[in-house]
């Protein structure tokens, strides 16, 4: 089967086999999906034919016999979401669903506990999306999710703050909401490890391991520990090339997100009280696969 995520920035596809227990195959594509929709409330025509073109270009790669698609933040908001739907499902014959922000945290917790390769009780997991950032806690023993979505999002908060000073003072400010539900999560719940499942976490280890977006290898990533320091460094590093040097690394339509990303990291990690963070590059779409397979 296939399973697929459509994100505020990037659309993504995971060939799964049930029987087997294993991915086959993966592709993912930069869609821009939310673009301009703090301005216009609404997904643009542009947006929509990008994401028509990245299923067909994934249907080439694929084996679409079977489809599960969901998408997250960007279709929440979208005043025309019913429309979005209605056109990718006249062009592509594949009809998505909106998920809610609990599901789309059950579905992220199920990617991250198959893939940490660790004992843990409690998993505090964090998930920077391009529209909002989910913070979640995961029971391992009882299997219980305490979650809580910030509209704060990479691709969101790069269009709302146009230079570095203003994106670094405006993180601040907006990722206060974060602090109340982080104290929370620590006083509470006590998480014994802490989880990173997106793709500025798994861009900083890569590029930390010696790998970057052509050599990328999601099984070299996963498990890959980051530090502030790791997170302090990349970012000075990524701000002295200039946009071209700085996609060769992390990719085109890349270059301009992963500062804003790196620093709502940092901010999240900041508040966690953690002095390291575990990498996962399994997510939405693997869980919606797993959880596929397993009903």
């Amino acid at each position: 089967m296939v399973a697929i995520d459509l994100g505020s920035n990037t659309i993504r596809f995971v060939e799964y086999d049930c029987n087997k227990k294993q991915i086959v195959n993966s592709y993912e594509e930069i869609v821009r999906t939310a673009d301009n929709l703090i301005k216009t409330k609404k997904i643009s025509l542009e947006a929509i034919e990008r994401i028509i073109n990245a299923i067909k270009n994934a249907k080439e790669i694929l084996n679409f016999d079977e489809v599960k698609a969901i998408s997250t933040e960007a279709l929440r908001q979208a005043e025309n979401k019913e429309e979005v739907i209605n056109k990718i499902k006249e062009a592509t014959n594949i009809e998505f669903e909106v998920i809610d922000a609990s599901l789309e945290a059950y579905y992220t917790s199920l990617a991250a506990s198959k893939c940490i390769n660790k004992e843990f009780k409690k998993m505090f997991l964090v998930d920077i999306g391009g529209g909002s950032t989910e913070l979640i806690v995961y029971n391992n023993r009882n299997k219980e999710i305490l979650s809580e979505s910030f509209k704060i999002g990479i691709v969101t908060i790069s269009q709302k703050y146009k230079s570095i000073e203003a994106l670094e003072y405006g993180i601040r400010k907006d990722t206060k909401e974060f602090k109340d539900f982080i104290d929370l999560i620590k006083i509470t719940y006590k998480p014994d490890i802490f989880v990173a499942s997106s793709g500025t976490p798994t861009t900083i280890a890569a590029l930390k391991i010696g790998l970057n977006y052509s050599t990328y290898d999601p099984q070299k990533v996963n498990n890959t520990e980051l530090t502030i320091d790791d997170l302090d460094y990349w970012m000075d590093r990524l701000l002295k090339m200039d946009m071209k040097e700085r996609e060769k690394l992390v990719g085109i339509g890349r270059g301009d997100l992963i500062v804003s990303g790196i620093m709502i990291f940092k901010e999240i990690f900041r508040l966690s009280g953690f002095d390291k963070c575990i990498v996962c590059d399994m997510g939405v779409r693997e869980g919606v696969a797993f959880d596929y397979c397993n009903s």
